[in-house]
């Protein structure tokens, strides 16, 4: 299969472009490199034969409907966004300008490019969409998991331009037939990501003795999903996933903020004891951030139903498998100064 990934370059399209070539797959890479991308990501793959780089932006129109006609894929995987909510509350802009427009864009090109296929290549083209379970709002700790039938009730800028590119999604596959999947995930971590999510704030904090800010009293609720257990998911959905479908990822991996960044620093002080602290003596409660949803929880009953797919890397395993990755490659995260 040739597959178009957008946002290959960070955290969790990088997963996929190794995961898709690693089963064989040739794969165009289509990313700006913004702050959060990285090809570093992919020096495992750079060199392969079924590997390539396109260096374009979403939100320009020209150069993403010139970049498909160039390689005429099968499959469009669209993981490329901004994605960070604290960002997001201090410059909402930029999360329209990329999640928004930029899908709109890209739909635009992929409508344009599969309606000219023959009957043959139109039938096995998708386009997926990757998106995030903050688009369903805020749990509280006794509410069932969101499923795929959730009413949308996005909270931050982030989420709610999240929420817009997949009703645009689902509004070209409605009008004008285009085969199309959507995924909604709950939080990924893993090896790679960029030092501003918890993990590996938390991590790096840990490992300097630094502070390690926790957001309230810690009691917002998280599912966990490691990151290549997400990129197994992805490929699954792209390869049998029903067309105009919507397929909830995640890991069973529930926990409150506290109790993770805890978790963390006991296996800080496992594998880099310190004879002054504890790690855990390093956390500080700071003040919460505007609209902090209070839980997120995915059902991911049908994925695993109808395509046979669960995670299968353990909480403590997945966890222990990033502190190690962190601890073995400064190399990675030491230019990013964070």
């Amino acid at each position: 299969m040739k597959m178009l990934i957008t946002g290959g370059a960070g955290f969790i399209g990088s997963a996929v472009v190794r995961m898709a070539i690693d089963r064989g797959h040739e794969v165009i890479n289509v990313d700006c490199l913004t702050y959060a991308a990285n090809l570093q990501n992919l020096q495992s793959v750079s060199d392969n034969k079924l590997y390539s780089f396109a260096k374009k932006n979403i939100c320009d129109a020209d150069a993403i409907r010139s970049i498909i006609q160039k390689h005429q894929p099968d499959t469009i995987m669209h993981l490329a966004a901004e994605s960070h909510v604290d960002r997001s509350i201090d410059a909402p802009g930029t999360f329209i300008d990329t999640n928004v427009i930029g899908t709109y864009n890209l739909l635009e090109a992929t409508k344009e490019y599969w309606l000219k296929l023959n009957d043959k290549k139109q039938e096995y083209f998708k386009f997926l969409h990757v998106s995030t379970d903050e688009v369903y709002g805020d749990l509280s700790p006794t509410c069932p998991a969101f499923k795929e039938t959730t009413a949308y009730n996005p909270s931050s800028p982030y989420s709610a331009s999240k929420a817009a590119s997949d009703h645009l999604v689902r509004a070209w596959h409605r009008t004008y037939g285009l085969p199309i999947v959507i995924t909604n995930c709950s939080n990924n971590y893993g090896p790679f990501q960029y030092p501003e999510k918890l993990i590996p704030v938390v991590l790096l904090k840990a490992l300097h003795g630094l502070p390690i800010p926790v957001y309230g009293k810690g009691e917002n609720i998280r599912d966990w999903l490691y990151v290549e257990d997400h990129a197994d998911a992805l490929l699954t959905v792209i390869q049998s996933g029903k067309v105009g479908e919507t397929y909830n990822i995640g890991g069973n991996n529930e926990r409150t903020n506290i109790e993770l960044v805890q978790t963390l620093c006991d296996l800080m002080d496992k594998r880099k004891p310190n004879d002054k602290y504890s790690h855990g003596n390093l956390i500080e409660f700071v003040t919460d951030r505007p609209g902090h949803d209070r839980r997120y929880a995915v059902n991911a009953n049908k994925i695993s139903r109808d395509l046979g797919w669960s995670p299968t890397v353990s909480n403590e395993e997945g966890f222990e498998k990033t502190l190690d990755w962190y601890l073995k490659n400064d190399w990675w995260w030491k230019p990013l100064h964070c």
